[in-house]
């Protein structure tokens, strides 16, 4: 039977888990991790390749549009041929370092130190939550799992919805820098933070258990999560100090 854990990152989806196919070598932390690093990597030295030409007055706007669809693309395919993960990843990675790229680019020429903050904030709540996980001061249960996962979904919708809007010239509040978008900001970032509850909770119940190259899956799991919560907490700086 066919276990139905829920989690808010669609990376970790049940369906991505199933035929094991008798695999000696099996999915480790220690393997997600070094996948994990080795990602982040690829991200950093192109977000800091884009700030670089974009310093030296090259247009970036590109990047972003063109970082966020090819992610969504990468994610789609990924979703539905998970065994091409091992490959995917790493463009993945690539594409989420020009979105961050272009996306910090304009925000690092505004607030200089910013985009470094942002980093270490990130940095620090990923450890915190990790601390909690570990720690069982909050303990993953279903009721919590479908909170978490509700309250993703909304803000996806949202963030979609408000989009596509923009194409006909419709401004959604939370793009601004009114009380209302840094509330909104706030509760996306509090979510996202959460969410990496969930992504710990299911790497747990599968280490040792899925094929070793499940690892992929988890670390393009992790990934989506954490530039996620990185975008989430860079806006919501950069909305306070444009307030303050």
């Amino acid at each position: 039977m066919v276990r139905l854990d829920k989690t808010s990152n669609p990376a970790f989806s049940d369906y991505f888990w199933e035929d094991n196919n008798g695999s000696v070598k099996t999915m480790t932390v220690t393997g997600i991790l070094i996948k994990s690093l080795v990602s982040i990597f690829i991200i950093a030295g192109i977000t800091a390749a884009i700030w670089k030409l974009h310093s030296n007055g090259y247009p970036v706007k590109w990047f972003t549009t063109g970082g966020m669809l090819a992610a969504i693309v990468i994610s789609i395919i990924i979703s539905v041929r998970q065994h091409w993960a091992k490959f995917l990843v790493p463009l993945y990675a690539i594409a989420k370092g020009c979105f961050l790229g272009g996306f910090s680019s304009y925000i690092q020429a505004e607030f200089p130190d910013m985009p470094y903050q942002a980093i270490g904030v990130t940095i620090v709540t990923f450890l915190v939550m990790l601390i909690l996980y570990q720690t069982r001061l909050i303990v993953v249960t279903k009721k919590l799992r479908s909170i978490i996962v509700t309250a993703c979904a909304s803000i996806f919708v949202t963030y979609i919805i408000s989009w596509i809007l923009g194409f006909f010239g419709i401004k959604v509040f939370i793009w601004g820098t009114s009380w209302w978008a840094i509330a909104f900001n706030i509760v996306a970032a509090i979510f996202a933070s959460l969410s990496l509850l969930l992504d710990f909770d299911y790497i747990e119940r599968h280490k040792n258990k899925a094929p070793k190259e499940k690892e992929w899956l988890a670390t393009w799991g992790l990934l989506v999560t954490l530039v996620w919560l990185y975008a989430e907490i860079l806006r919501l700086m950069r909305k306070l100090a444009i307030r303050f």
